[in-house]
C-alpha cells in the first residue's frame, strides 16, 4: 500500500482532488504540516482540489472563515458539505415537499435561503411536552448532525416517521471526534430513531453516490479523473472506491494502516498525509 510507484499513479492520474478536513486538512484549530503546499502543488499541476465534509452542524461560510484563519482562502464553489448534497437531493427528487428538519442553526438558514419548504409544528399552549399532532404531519423527516437535539424534536421525528413521513439524514457518522474524544454524530442521533421507529433513513453523505454525483455535476470532472483523500476508511476512501472514483487514505486522522486489513475497503493508496502528496506531486509534475 506504501509502495511509491502506486502513489505516484494515483497523483498522476488525478484531475480533481476532494478532501476532507478534520484529520486530513487540520486538527481542531491546527493545520497539518504541508497542507497548504499540497494546495500549492496542485495549483502548480494544473490539477484542481474541493473540500467536503460530512460535518452538517456548520455552513460552508464559517469552515471558509475556519480555513482563512489557517491562511487558506478558498470560495464557495471550493466547499461542499453533507448538507448541500442534502438539499440538492431535495430540491431534484422532492421539491415543494415539507421538511421537518433535526439540525443547528446554520444548517438550517441554508435550507431556508436555498427555499427548501421547512415545517414548523404548532407550539403548545400548555406547559409541559406534548406529543406531536399527527393531524398534520411533513413528508419528511431530514437529520442532521444537530447539536441541538432536545427530546422534544427527537420525538416529534419519530412520531412523524411512524405515520408516513420519509426519513432522510445528511451523512451516517456515529461519532465526531473532538479534543478528549468523541461526541454522539449524526448516525448515533439516526439509530435512536431507528430503534424507535424501525424505520432505517436514506443517508446522502459521503460515501454514497449522490455525494458523488453532486462533486461530478459541480466541476465537470469524470469520475475516474476525481481522488478522495482522507482519513476514514467508511466515509472518505469508500466514497471514492464504492463509487467509480479513487479513494486514498491518510495517516493523520482516525484509521492506521493496521485497520486496513480489517475493512472491506481497500484505499487506491495510502500517504503519511497530504503533505507527502504535495512532496510527490511536485517530483513527478
Amino acid at each position: 500500500m506504501l509502495d511509491l510507484e502506486t502513489k505516484k499513479k494515483v497523483l498522476m492520474n488525478t484531475d480533481l482532488f476532494v478532501l476532507d478536513m478534520d484529520g486530513t486538512f487540520y486538527l481542531d484549530e491546527d493545520i497539518l504540516d504541508g497542507a497548504l503546499d499540497f494546495l500549492d502543488a496542485v495549483k502548480k499541476s494544473g490539477k484542481d482540489y474541493l473540500f467536503f465534509t460530512n460535518n452538517s452542524s456548520t455552513s460552508p461560510s464559517l469552515y471558509i472563515e475556519k480555513l482563512k484563519r489557517m491562511n487558506c482562502f478558498i470560495g464557495r464553489d471550493q466547499i461542499m458539505t453533507s448538507g448541500d448534497v442534502m438539499i440538492r437531493y431535495l430540491k431534484s427528487k422532492y421539491p415543494g415537499k415539507k421538511v421537518y428538519l433535526l439540525g443547528t442553526e446554520p444548517l438550517i438558514e441554508d435550507f431556508r435561503n436555498e427555499g427548501i419548504n421547512l415545517f414548523e409544528p404548532e407550539v403548545p399552549v400548555n406547559e409541559g411536552f406534548v406529543p406531536a399532532d399527527t393531524t398534520n404531519i411533513p413528508d419528511i423527516v431530514v437529520v442532521g448532525f444537530d447539536k441541538t437535539l432536545t427530546y422534544e424534536k427527537l420525538t416529534n421525528a419519530c412520531t412523524y416517521i411512524r405515520n408516513g413521513a420519509l426519513f432522510l439524514a445528511t451523512h451516517l457518522d456515529i461519532n465526531c471526534p473532538v479534543k478528549g474524544g468523541f461526541i454522539p454524530d449524526c448516525g448515533a442521533m439516526c439509530a435512536a430513531i431507528t430503534l424507535s421507529t424501525g424505520i432505517e433513513p436514506k443517508y446522502v453523505g459521503k460515501p454514497f453516490p449522490e455525494t458523488v454525483d453532486m462533486v461530478v455535476d459541480k466541476s465537470g470532472v469524470s469520475k475516474e479523473r476525481i481522488t478522495f483523500v482522507g482519513d476514514r476508511l467508511y466515509t472518505d476512501v469508500a466514497t471514492g472506491v464504492k463509487n467509480g472514483a479513487k479513494g486514498v487514505l491518510v495517516l493523520t486522522g482516525e484509521a492506521g494502516l493496521g485497520d486496513i486489513p480489517q475493512s472491506d475497503v481497500k484505499p487506491d493508496a495510502v500517504y503519511e498525509g497530504i503533505g507527502e502528496m504535495g512532496e510527490i506531486l511536485n517530483r513527478i509534475m
